[in-house]
């Protein structure tokens, strides 16, 4: 018992010098993208060293299966450099028996990242997509998908519009809203118009109003009396149709607490729903995926220094880590395709990846 803690309090050190190091470079990386993202809109350092922060837990998250591969790495060659793994062998305690601790800490650390950073994501990358239009338009913009449609909200410095779909469609290269509303804002005021048109289709930087009816929404004037009807209504807009699309379809801004009952809206809804099953399904099995990293990384450094080796070791299991890392994800695609069962691409990789990297370890312990 006393040498697991040992291990396990040697792994979570490694894990938050790690972490550490790699949330500096994260930081100090974004933060000059920061500056070339906002270059020449007036925007203070200050204000973009807060959306460096609000974009650091989502980096973090991405990047946990590869500190849990160093982490693994530096703890099993600083204990065959110092001698202590030989010497815990020699007591009659395996290797794999050794891996218990680090095990059980990288449980706990996913278990956390499901439970606790995982929310923390999902609210500061809103945070962070509705400041950074707020500097760049003057006024936040939008998105959310929901038992009632879709809801789009874009700001322009003429004032906000929030625009209500029932549907969309459209092919690769062509967004399409059908039955919508729109209620235009002005700046600092309420409503000064609303708007209903069977179709809308994003352009470059312009909604395409079909079969549209305009109603003024001003002190004084009757609204159904002073309506117009257009065939055609064009509409600037700041959103674009790669940021429309990812966002749809974006689970990754809704927390794992929340998710359920917006996958539930959405079949209500008639939404297809295949990309935010997987990403729950996928999130649940996150703490056996980083169970597998630790594995990967003990499989090519629970052996002794003198042997020789030791770089190769280390970039072996790196790009073992990363070759997983790329199978979860393509698994996670096919899921999303509707090509395999949404339970087979979030669960198959990351207990496949577990039965293999036991395999290397069983075979590096009995030869």
């Amino acid at each position: 018992m006393i040498l697991d803690r040992y291990f396990a309090k040697r792994f979570l050190v490694s894990f938050l010098l790690i972490g550490a190091v790699f949330l500096t470079l994260i930081l100090l990386i974004d933060l000059i993208e920061q500056l070339r993202k906002f270059e020449g809109i007036d925007v203070s350092f200050g204000k973009l060293f807060r959306l460096t922060l609000l974009n650091a837990p989502s980096a973090i998250n991405e990047i946990l299966p590869l500190l849990m591969i160093l982490s693994t790495i530096v703890l099993f060659i600083g204990l065959a450099r110092s001698s202590e793994l030989v010497v815990t062998r020699a007591a009659g305690r395996s290797g794999i028996r050794a891996l218990a601790a680090p095990i059980m800490v990288a449980m706990v650390i996913g278990g956390l990242a499901v439970s606790t950073l995982n929310p923390i994501v999902a609210a500061t990358s809103n945070r962070y997509q509705q400041l950074a239009d707020t500097y760049r338009t003057g006024g936040p913009s939008a998105l959310s998908l929901s038992g009632e449609g879709l809801w789009l909200r874009q700001g322009a410095l003429r004032g906000q519009s929030v625009i209500h779909a029932t549907g969309y469609g459209g092919g690769e290269d062509m967004l399409v809203l059908y039955d919508v509303t729109i209620l235009a804002y002005a700046p600092n005021d309420g409503p000064i118009r609303r708007i209903r048109a069977e179709s809308a289709t994003l352009t470059q930087d312009e909604w395409v109003l079909g079969d549209v009816k305009v109603w003024p929404l001003i002190t004084g004037l009757n609204p159904e009396t002073n309506a117009d009807t257009y065939d055609v209504l064009r509409i600037p807009t700041t959103l674009t149709e790669e940021r429309i699309r990812d966002s749809i379809g974006r689970p990754s801004g809704i927390s794992i607490y929340d998710l359920p009952q917006t996958i539930r809206e959405l079949k209500r809804a008639g939404f297809a729903t295949k990309r935010q099953e997987v990403w729950l399904q996928a999130e649940l099995a996150r703490p056996l995926f980083l169970v597998a990293m630790v594995l990967v990384g003990a499989a090519f450094t629970m052996r002794h220094t003198r042997f020789g080796g030791t770089g190769v070791a280390v970039l072996a299991s790196v790009l073992l880590g990363f070759g997983l890392y790329f199978i979860r994800n393509f698994a996670q695609i096919l899921g999303e395709n509707g090509q395999i069962p949404v339970t087979l691409a979030a669960w198959a990789p990351p207990i496949a990846s577990i039965l293999l990297t036991l395999g290397l370890l069983l075979y590096a312990e009995d030869g």
